[in-house]
């Protein structure tokens, strides 16, 4: 039988740990801490091309849609660099049944492979308060909403990366 003293003890280590991870998580390191990344080993400008490929085949999930921000203002949401120096490539897709927009991004991993990430939601075409995918959600909302995007968006992505492998493979 455990003594008080080693409950007390297992119980404050337990409390510890939690809340060094919650400490942790909350500093969250880079200036997209909570995206979902998927890898793809293909060059980036290559995934570019495929995404916007995706997008022209399926112009209902393309954002083309004027948004409004907070002061009442009409502006598009365009894809791509915020400048020439810019790391990250941005997609905006969007979910008419739901009237949601999904942010991504691509960046480069390597010279042959590609980071794409799903960064956030935003309901609605006013803009103000996006939703994080990996902070702002509980995960019994935040697993099928990554699903709807994995379904919707990234298998499709997928298929015509995967494809494309296979052409280079034949060739070489």
């Amino acid at each position: 039988m455990m003594h008080v003293s080693t409950k007390i003890f297992i119980a404050l280590s337990v409390c510890a740990v939690v809340c060094v991870i919650w400490f942790g998580m909350s500093l969250a390191p880079g200036s997209y801490p909570y995206a979902k990344v998927y890898e793809f080993a293909i060059p980036e400008d290559s995934l570019i091309r495929i995404i916007e490929e995706f997008k022209a085949e399926n112009p209902e999930l393309d954002m083309t849609h004027q948004v409004a921000l907070p002061d009442g203002s009409l502006h598009c949401l365009e894809g791509g660099r915020n400048g020439s120096s810019d790391y990250w490539y941005n997609f905006y897709f969007y979910y008419p049944d739901k009237d949601q927009i999904v942010f991504t991004w691509t960046r480069p991993k390597t010279r042959t492979s590609t980071s794409f990430a799903l960064v956030s939601w935003h309901h609605g075409l006013t803009l103000g308060n996006w939703v994080d995918v990996n902070k702002d959600f509980w995960w019994w909302e935040k697993d099928p909403a990554i699903a709807e995007f994995e379904q919707k968006i990234l298998a499709g992505i997928r298929e015509k990366v995967e494809r494309k492998n296979e052409s280079m493979n034949r060739t070489h």
